[in-house]
């Protein structure tokens, strides 16, 4: 999945992005971002999300882990620079019997565009600094191994997010196992195939583009972390299987991610469905479901 500290879309030439732009939001919300909830679950229960708990989410998307954190009583504030997605992350925050909305049993939650720097950030961190602060978005798909400006930035991003955090506080970062042990890698390697064209020039460039995707390598979050300045203090694997009713909600879940738009700017929408379908047939069952266990890692540092 496409890393939400540092996004860097690129316009498309058809206007059919932006007619789709809210039927993909709403395929992340519904079909994809699920696929996480064993990640957030294994991190609050490590960290004891709890009443006590002020957390910042960096590249919030659409809610969910916030949402979650607010059912354990933490006051939660997020952040992202996908503004569909942010839209419905006020839907789900904000709503009356929201945790946390307005006549909740929790406190408001504040949301913003942006990073660190957003106004909603500094006035969470005005009333009380961050106890912790996740980045749950794989950072894999920025290739936060490489030496580019893009990890550079994502560096800075988790700096200006530590440095609003109480001294002693969480700052957890996410990305993908090994690829031995995650099934959706072959099909997320068939958008990075059909990017290649649109950087075959042979133009030298400093950051890893969408077709260089490669899952996290064993020191990868680790490395991110110290150009941080931040302190590991343990990690974990969770498994987080993506499981969709069919095939059609498989397609329409990984085009949710954004890990194919490169892909889908090179070739075309119908080819890049085409190719993903095909790279799903080994992991379809008998009953039409679609199933691929992947292990995911999070790394938790203390500021």
């Amino acid at each position: 999945m496409t890393s939400t500290l540092v996004r860097r879309h690129r316009p498309r030439p058809s206007s059919s992005w932006t007619r789709d732009a809210h039927a993909r939001t709403r395929d992340w919300a519904e079909i994809q971002e699920r696929m996480l909830v064993p990640l957030y679950e294994a991190v609050y229960e490590r960290l004891d999300v709890s009443a006590e708990t002020h957390l910042l989410g960096l590249g919030c998307g659409s809610g969910l882990a916030l949402l979650m954190a607010a059912a354990r009583g933490a006051t939660v504030c997020g952040v992202d620079t996908d503004e569909p997605r942010l839209g419905l992350a006020r839907e789900r925050l904000t709503a009356p019997r929201a945790p946390g909305g307005q006549g909740g049993p929790g406190r408001s939650a504040r949301l913003g565009p942006g990073g660190p720097e957003s106004p909603c950030v500094q006035e969470a961190a005005a009333n009380a600094a961050f106890t912790v602060v996740t980045a749950f978005e794989p950072l894999s798909a920025l290739d936060s191994g490489g030496s580019g400006a893009a990890v550079s930035a994502t560096a800075s991003t988790l700096a200006a997010a530590a440095a609003r955090t109480e001294r002693g506080g969480a700052v957890v970062l996410a990305g993908w196992g090994p690829p031995e042990r995650c099934a959706t890698s072959g099909v997320l390697r068939v958008g990075a195939r059909l990017a290649d064209p649109m950087y075959s020039s042979g133009e030298r460039r400093e950051e890893p583009t969408p077709a260089r995707w490669r899952l996290c390598g064993r020191d990868d979050l680790e490395e991110l972390a110290a150009r941080a300045g931040l302190r590991p203090d343990g990690s974990g694997r969770v498994a987080c299987p993506f499981g969709y009713a069919d095939m059609d909600s498989a397609v329409r879940g990984l085009l949710s991610t954004g890990l194919f738009d490169a892909a889908e700017r090179a070739t075309d929408p119908t080819q890049v469905r085409k190719e993903i379908t095909e790279a799903l047939h080994p992991h379809r069952r008998a009953d039409g479901t679609v199933w691929m266990p992947n292990v995911f890692r999070y790394l938790i540092c203390r500021v």
